[in-house]
């Protein structure tokens, strides 16, 4: 970085900060009228008179807090964070809920205490300003004085001198303070006029909450989704599909004197309707098999594993069913898994072992092929990952090149 353009955002930096606390001066004393006639009010005894200016002051609070924070927003960036606006129905209840909350009564402890005290600190350094600007300007504006008068003082140049040098370090001082300043200001104002650090917490929590609850309410809603096709395809695609192999069938045994052309083509298209049906039910399988809704987890586990073509051992220990979404994710990552074996592991077993822990849900899958399995790649182990992300699970997988494979999966039984 140049000098000069370091020399340039020091200059901003710095104008930007006096800007900030001449703008606070009035702000920070705006109340001080107001308190000094209810604290001479007070000690008059004049009672009837006190409510109005104590309505006063609060209303000035409810103001100032709201043009302070445009203040630190505008001219200096910062953003002081405020709690949402009560729900109650009616103005009266919202008056009660405001005057009853602690972040109201700091920022009225703020605007009459601190404020004023704040202005000081900022009248302190604005006359420094002011200071060192007429001392570096002496000599030029001296010369705009009588001669008589200037003849009168015969050391008058030393002594402009003087004032120069004392006007120069009271810029550098007021330029130098400007900026501890503000940010002191700013952490007072972070710290009353915005929300508490348990506040913070609170909002953050109450946010976290959300999310989950948006989130289950996105999975409950896919998996509604994934239940409605699977029903419309078995109820409709694949019976319209039964219906037209079963007539081609007829077709094919009833219709002998066909040529052989058009028999072949009969039984072309009597193979392809039954070849879509099994991939159909391949497919509403995945999708969510009724019998994972009708029976639970381990039936849908032991009509999986007697689909696939390799030996499957299969275990489950279940004190209690799962959530519906959880025993959804459960069978998708290991019908997925049996998938991959099959595919690409080149096994001659697998062991799939499904057991409740406390309120986790493991899955243990090993395969004894040759291994060298990477999430990281992009396949569908990835997916996998991402699936049981998506309900709180966690997600392992153990694969040295040569094998074995082993796929550990923990999915937290509630939702």
């Amino acid at each position: 970085m140049t000098i000069p353009r370091a020399l340039r955002r020091r200059v901003v930096r710095v104008r930007r900060d006096t800007a900030s606390l001449a703008a606070g001066v009035p702000l920070h004393l705006a109340l001080v009228p107001l308190w000094s006639w209810m604290a001479s009010a007070a000690k008059s005894r004049a009672w009837p008179v006190l409510p109005l200016p104590f309505v006063l002051i609060l209303l000035g609070v409810l103001v100032l807090t709201a043009v302070q924070r445009r203040r630190y927003r505008v001219l200096l960036g910062v953003e002081i964070l405020r709690l949402p606006a009560p729900r109650e129905q009616g103005w009266p209840r919202r008056a009660l809920r405001w005057l009853s909350a602690a972040q109201t009564w700091r920022q009225a402890g703020y605007h009459l205490l601190v404020g004023p005290l704040l202005a000081v600190v900022e009248l302190g350094v604005l006359a420094a300003w002011v200071a060192g600007l007429a001392g570096v300007t002496v000599i030029g504006w001296a010369w705009l004085l009588p001669a008589q008068v200037r003849l009168e003082y015969v050391d008058y140049a030393t002594q402009a001198l003087y004032y120069t040098a004392a006007g120069v370090l009271l810029l550098c001082a007021a330029a130098w303070l400007a900026g501890p300043v503000t940010r002191a200001e700013t952490r007072i104002a972070l710290a009353l006029l915005g929300t508490s650090r348990f506040q913070r917490l609170q909002q953050l929590q109450q946010r976290v909450e959300h999310l989950s609850e948006s989130r289950t309410d996105l999975i409950d809603a896919a998996d509604t989704e994934r239940r409605r096709i699977e029903r419309d395809l078995h109820d409709g695609t694949q019976q319209r599909l039964v219906s037209l192999a079963v007539n081609l069938g007829l077709a094919k045994a009833t219709l002998t004197n066909l040529p052989d052309e058009a028999r072949a083509v009969i039984d072309e298209a009597h193979r392809e309707a039954k070849e879509a049906i099994a991939e159909l039910n391949d497919l509403v399988r995945g999708l969510h098999p009724a019998v994972l809704e009708d029976r639970g987890l381990d039936a849908a586990l032991s009509g999986l594993a007697a689909r696939v073509p390799i030996p499957v051992r299969l275990r489950v220990d279940l004190e209690e069913r799962a959530a519906p979404t959880v025993e959804s994710v459960a069978y998708y990552v290991v019908s997925e898994a049996l998938t991959n074996v099959t595919k690409h592991a080149r096994a001659t077993r697998v062991d799939v072992a499904v057991k409740q822990v406390g309120r986790m849900l493991r899955l243990n899958i090993t395969d004894d092929g040759i291994g060298g399995a990477d999430t990281s790649a992009g396949s569908g182990l990835s997916g996998l990952a991402k699936r049981v992300g998506a309900v709180d699970g966690s997600f392992q997988v153990s694969s040295p090149v040569g094998g074995p494979t082993t796929m550990i999966v923990e999915l937290p039984c509630e939702q």
